[in-house]
């Protein structure tokens, strides 16, 4: 087998939903997801399993984004959790949510090494 190589430029990263990576369901004035009413509707989800804990990345994401510059990881794109943000769907921004977005996004911007 011959190795490859990747072309100049070539992007390394990492894409995440934040349902299935965030947990902390309950923290910080989340509101209910259609995916939290739906992996909590007995028979959609086999054995039960639901986005409440996942991976913990809102807990964890300073470590996650740091795991992933030491993998050489120059991309990392993530989804809003606008649950989070807007509780309701609508109307007041919950500020905890809108932080936490925040400290997400500025957390990734030591480690790039490839600017837009």
């Amino acid at each position: 087998m011959e190795p490859r190589s990747f072309p100049d430029g070539f992007v390394w990263g990492a894409a995440t939903a934040s349902y299935q990576i965030e947990g902390a369901a309950r923290e910080d004035g989340r509101g209910e997801s259609i995916w939290d009413r739906f992996s909590h509707t007995p028979g959609r989800v086999r054995n039960g399993d639901t986005g409440d804990v996942a991976c913990d990345h809102y807990h964890r994401y300073r470590d996650d984004v740091a795991l992933m510059a030491g993998l050489g990881f120059n991309a990392y794109r993530f989804s809003v959790s606008w649950s989070r943000v807007l509780p309701a769907g609508t109307g007041t921004v919950n500020q905890a949510g809108l932080t936490s977005m925040i400290g997400l996004s500025t957390s990734c911007w030591p480690t790039r090494s490839r600017r837009s």
